[in-house]
């Protein structure tokens, strides 16, 4: 990973600042996207502590809002001609239904949309490299989700389960189709279920279904453990051509029937670009 380009959304705490830190370890240069200055400095301070020799940098915002997105896009692809590596990261889950400014349900926007306009803001940056990996960090929740495209952002019979199960499924899907619209360019997509991971993902939220939440980590492994398979796709030789595949444990497995249907992949392909305005 020497001299390689690194951006890195959610990289500020749990497995994406693992993998920073990891990344950072063997050579690479981390650009951090983050929302908190607090937690983004103190981030940037251990990677420069780790990696003194690369100009690792940070940029601020929030991941949930367009404005924000397009911001950063631009920002980065300023900054970077070049990317080696964007990870997909950020992600986040909320007892109550919440909308942003755009009207998007908050879920949806920070764990679906933000991977979505951030990869096709930053795909010229990506084809520069000539060689160039997206990874999105997805989950098994995502097979226990479907997909409704007359209520994509769960209007009815909202939870923070169903809404979390479906950002995941989508983030497959959006990989899957990526991947296939990227061929032949070097530029590769690939995702991946971390684990059950101790990370702050939930604790935002409150009532019965965040404190399963935080039930479950009290069993759950590790952020270094949970960030393994994110720093394998973004470094290993042995996945430098592979593309579209879903990921546990650093080995390839598959995953729901649902996220395996190119229709359904490219149909949320089209409403995510309408919806966001960034033409496929």
């Amino acid at each position: 990973m020497q001299g390689k380009v690194v951006v890195i959304t959610g990289g500020t705490s749990g497995i994406g600042q693992v993998a920073a830190e990891k990344l950072a370890a063997k050579g690479a240069r981390i650009v951090l996207v983050a929302r908190s200055k607090t937690r983004g400095e103190a981030t940037l301070a251990r990677l420069r502590e780790l990696a003194p020799a690369q100009e690792h940098s940070i940029h601020y915002g929030d991941v949930s809002r367009l404005a924000d997105l397009n911001r950063l896009a631009a920002e980065i692809g300023s900054a970077e001609p070049r990317i080696d590596v964007l990870i997909n990261n950020a992600g986040a889950a909320f007892s109550e239904r919440k909308v942003t400014e755009d009207g998007f349900e908050l879920t949806f926007a920070t764990n679906h949309i933000s991977y979505f306009v951030l990869t096709l803001g930053l795909r010229d940056a990506l084809l520069a490299a000539g060689s160039a990996r997206v990874i999105n960090t997805s989950s098994h929740a995502h097979y226990r989700a479907r997909i409704d495209f007359d209520d994509l952002q769960i209007q009815k019979n909202y939870s923070l389960y169903r809404a979390y199960c479906s950002s995941k499924l989508c983030n497959i899907l959006f990989t899957r189709e990526f991947a296939r619209r990227m061929a032949g360019t070097g530029i590769t997509a690939n995702c991946l279920h971390p684990g059950v991971v101790n990370t702050r993902l939930g604790d935002e939220g409150t009532g019965f279904t965040s404190a399963v939440f935080r039930l479950i980590k009290t069993f759950a492994i590790s952020p270094e453990k949970g960030a393994e398979t994110i720093v394998y796709l973004a470094s290993s030789d042995e996945v430098a051509k592979t593309t579209g595949l879903y990921f546990y444990k650093c080995k390839p497995v598959k995953p729901s029937k649902l996220a395996q249907d190119d229709a359904v992949a490219e149909r949320l392909w089209t409403e995510t670009a309408k919806l966001s305005g960034i033409p496929g």
